[in-house]
């Protein structure tokens, strides 16, 4: 069966007369992976990057922060672009300039150098995952959207958790560089299918006035926030979090006074499906994006595995993801998303619960079980969660809603590692995890476990409050 076999009229299409179904599917699983994909196997090239650059600890730190900061900016803005001039156009843009940005950090020559094409990597991935997901809701109808949405989130786990395994093998075969010339050569096959079966365009409104000023705002707003939080407690780091929380009400002032806002803050306040939804998915991600990192230092210090040793038993959790997307992406076609969503996260409640009792003795198979749950309960319910978000809007809304939802999973990361770093500094201070510590290590990863479960049980009341979705009944 080839890509075109399922061709049906795109919605609000205005140029062009057919779509691929299948292509949308697959150009936007790639679109999806891509960006998660990079960032997992970059981590595993931090060594030979630091190596050739002579690089500090800073700089490298930089190598993901200029990706994740650039990504935040530009979600929201690429969202309301891609309804204003077409959503095949800002994803061919997007794809386009993630691959190029790919290119040119696979050829940069300096360190300074490499960091710029990374935060373009992080524009482009802003574009193409906002589009994506805007196109992939536009072309699939409700009966059918959950199982596509499935797919997509599955193959936002499937980069993740195939990146230390793909991009060990590639820098061992290719140098770091190797990962990048990887990722271009897909970037590039992505893009030839973009133009040659994805034959539709969508745009939502004719106004092409883009509100620069409020985009400023906003990008003020995430800068100081995500700043500020990764070095709390100190003096500096409150400071230019309360910073970023007065651009933040700035910006939301100004989205409520704008005729044709950037992003529109109503849909928060009308739309009690949509705010609740993305308030479950921040919370959710909150509770849950540190869990690989927790672990990962558990197992190498205080059960003394190997990064590769530790990485079989980590990668449980996102395989668990990957399978279950899909699956619950399908059943909340036909299962209201907030029955499946909150189950999902009544299991990531239980498999954090078991965590908070990890000790030096703790069995692998108990750590595996843990994270088995979480695994089972996060793929239960992202898909469901994504497929509520996209459904109770309009389709006018579609770039605004997949920008906002992938907000809060950057949001939600970001608030996660925050409470792990602040509950470092305040047990373990600035030294070394050595066997000194280990008891001190152990109880502030029995505090960090504690919280999150505290987070997502909170997070439970919020996706069972949501409302309906199905048969119009939008609450």
């Amino acid at each position: 069966m080839t890509l075109c076999d399922e061709e049906t009229p795109g919605r609000n299409v205005v140029e062009g007369g057919s779509v691929s179904k299948r292509a949308v599917l697959v150009v936007s699983a790639i679109t999806a992976f891509l960006s998660p994909f990079m960032i997992s196997a970059v981590n595993i090239a931090l060594p030979a990057i630091q190596e050739e650059f002579s690089a500090g600890a800073i700089l490298l730190s930089w190598v993901a922060a200029a990706n994740l900061l650039a990504t935040a900016i530009f979600l929201v803005p690429a969202g309301k672009v891609g309804d204003m001039y077409g959503r095949k156009r800002v994803l061919a843009l997007g794809l386009g300039l993630f691959t190029l940005a790919t290119v040119g950090a696979w050829a940069a020559p300096s360190m300074a150098l490499f960091l710029s094409f990374r935060a373009l990597q992080g524009v482009g991935g802003a574009f193409m995952l906002t589009s994506g997901m805007a196109i992939l809701s536009s072309v699939f109808p409700p009966g059918e959207r959950g199982k596509a949405l499935g797919i997509n989130v599955a193959a936002v786990y499937t980069g993740a958790s195939a990146g230390p395994f793909l991009g060990g093998w590639l820098v061992h075969q290719l140098g770091w560089r190797g990962i990048f010339l990887a990722n271009a050569a897909v970037g590039v096959f992505a893009l030839l299918l973009i133009f040659r079966f994805i034959r539709a365009e969508w745009v939502e409104t004719q106004n092409r006035r883009i509100d620069v000023r409020g985009g400023f705002i906003y990008g003020c707003a995430l800068v100081c926030l995500m700043l500020g939080t990764s070095r709390l407690p100190s003096w500096n780091g409150t400071l230019l979090a309360l910073t970023g929380a007065v651009f933040l009400v700035l910006f939301v002032r100004r989205m409520r006074a704008a005729e044709d806002p950037l992003f529109d803050v109503r849909l928060f306040e009308a739309n009690r499906v949509f705010a609740f939804s993305n308030l479950a998915a921040l919370v959710n991600y909150a509770a849950t994006f540190s869990v690989a990192f927790l672990l990962s230092l558990y197992l190498q210090y205080i059960k003394g595995m190997s990064s590769g040793e530790a990485g079989l038993i980590l990668v449980v959790q996102p395989v668990l993801q990957a399978i279950c997307s899909p699956l619950s992406g399908r059943l909340s076609d036909r299962v209201e998303p907030r029955v499946l969503a909150s189950s999902g996260m009544g299991l990531t409640v239980l498999g954090l619960g078991l965590l908070i009792f990890l000790g030096r003795n703790t069995s692998l198979t108990y750590v595996s079980a843990s994270l088995a749950l979480l695994g089972v309960g996060f793929g239960l319910f992202s898909s469901p969660n994504m497929n509520a978000i996209m459904g109770s809007v309009e389709s006018r809304h579609y770039g605004i809603a997949s920008g906002s939802v992938a907000t809060m999973r950057l949001l939600g990361q970001m608030l996660s590692m925050t409470v792990t770093a602040m509950t470092f500094a305040m047990l373990l201070g600035h030294g070394d995890i050595d066997p000194s510590r280990y008891d001190a290590f152990l109880r502030s990863v029995r505090i960090c476990f504690t919280a999150s479960a505290f987070f997502c049980s909170v997070g439970i009341w919020f996706s069972l409050s949501r409302g309906t979705l199905h048969h119009g009944r939008l609450g």
